[in-house]
């Protein structure tokens, strides 16, 4: 029963001894590796300056661009199409008459409303002048009436037709307002029969769309056109949760697109969506764009460069100078054609441009031959390494 226990410790004792003798054969392979580098003389690599200067944080977003400012043009009556001012990719201006509808009903409208008006005006002139005559006779009565050559009874028949006259007036003025009103009217519904552009401002806009021809029949709000404003043009993109936060208002982006492939405009970001879409996790961003010369068009696809982050005073050096040893980042500082490790800790990366963190960095640091060095390695700086 005892044999078993004996034989186990045995076992692992034979495993401890065979892992320090790995060990310690390791530590002498690499002492050994270091003595041949050093018997070879200092390692050659080569360098880079360490750079004071502006770095920025900067993401590629894919999107598209759509139109800053869109509207259908729309009829409010029903009628034929007469004629089209405009044609599809025409630029137009507010106040510009775009179409006009066939206008024969309205203007028969027009005729029948002035007809009912001035005869209603004529009726208000006759009631007029039937109070004027009922107010002399009044007036006539009541002068009798105080030399008692006529009775009371007569007196109030006169008065009473006064009253009655005065009324017919007053209902004669308000079907003169009622007849003014209906002329009104039928103005408007024939104003709404040329078709105008209407915007605050004096920015040009363009035809995106004619959905209509000559000779058409429209219902009311039928859809006529679609007019566009191309300057500024808004560049939509979605993002993730990672770079939400890192968006704000304001923050300046370049736009490039495939038809204008060597060419990179301005934008800004203008508005940021308040929530993320359920169905993608993600959330609506859009850039204000300019396009003073009218080439970026709605629908073109975008790609844009957003500068999330910037810092105008870093330290900066290579990215393939950043190495790890024993679980830290760091970068080997030439000293005295000698290797000084040096822990650095990493802030933004700009292509190939890393600014680091730490304290006294300057000078010279290692971009290639890292792996030759330890601390306080001697080295040599070539210009290119022998691969």
């Amino acid at each position: 029963m005892s044999i078993r226990p004996a034989k186990s410790i045995v076992v692992f004792l034979c495993i401890v001894v065979a892992v320090l003798a790995w060990k310690v054969s390791d530590k002498l392979d690499e002492s050994a590796a270091h003595q041949q580098r050093d018997a070879r003389g200092p390692a050659p690599v080569q360098v880079a300056n360490v750079e004071q200067g502006p770095i920025a944080l900067q993401r590629v977003f894919s999107g598209s661009l759509e139109a800053h400012a869109e509207s259908l043009v729309a009829s409010k009556l029903s009628a034929r199409v007469e004629k089209l001012h405009v044609a599809l990719g025409d630029k137009v201006v507010s106040g510009q008459l775009l179409v006009e509808l066939d206008d024969a009903e309205y203007q028969q409208e027009i005729a029948n409303a002035e007809a009912e008006l001035a005869l209603v005006r004529a009726n208000h002139a006759e009631a007029q002048s039937l109070l004027t005559i009922a107010e002399r006779e009044l007036q006539r009565l009541v002068q009798l009436s105080q030399r008692g050559s006529v009775s009371n009874s007569q007196l109030d028949l006169a008065k009473a037709n006064q009253l009655a006259k005065a009324a017919q007036l007053a209902v004669s003025e308000a079907r003169i307002a009622q007849a003014e009103a209906a002329l009104r009217a039928v103005e408007i519904r024939l104003a709404y029969t040329r078709i105008h552009t209407a915007w605050q401002g004096d920015s040009e806009r363009w035809v995106a769309e004619r959905l209509v021809d000559e000779g058409d029949n429209v219902d009311s709000n039928g859809a006529l056109l679609r007019i566009v404003e191309l300057d500024p043009i808004t560049a939509v993109f979605h993002i993730t949760e990672r770079e939400y936060a890192l968006l704000k208002p304001g923050q300046l982006a370049t736009i490039h697109t495939d038809a204008f492939t060597n060419e990179r405009f301005v934008a800004k970001v203008v508005r940021i969506a308040p929530v993320f879409s359920e169905s993608t996790r993600q959330a609506r961003i859009e850039l204000e764009v300019e396009n003073t010369q009218f080439r970026l068009k709605p629908g073109m696809f975008v790609r844009a460069t957003v500068e999330l982050q910037r810092t105008e005073q870093a330290t900066i050096v290579p990215q393939q100078a950043i190495i790890r040893r024993d679980n830290q980042q760091g970068v080997f500082v030439v000293e005295d054609n000698a290797a000084r490790w040096l822990p650095v800790e990493l802030g933004i990366q700009q292509g190939d441009d890393q600014q680091v963190f730490a304290e006294g960095l300057q000078g010279q640091v290692v971009t290639q031959g890292q792996q030759l060095l330890k601390e306080g390695a001697p080295l040599t700086i070539v210009e290119a390494l022998v691969q």
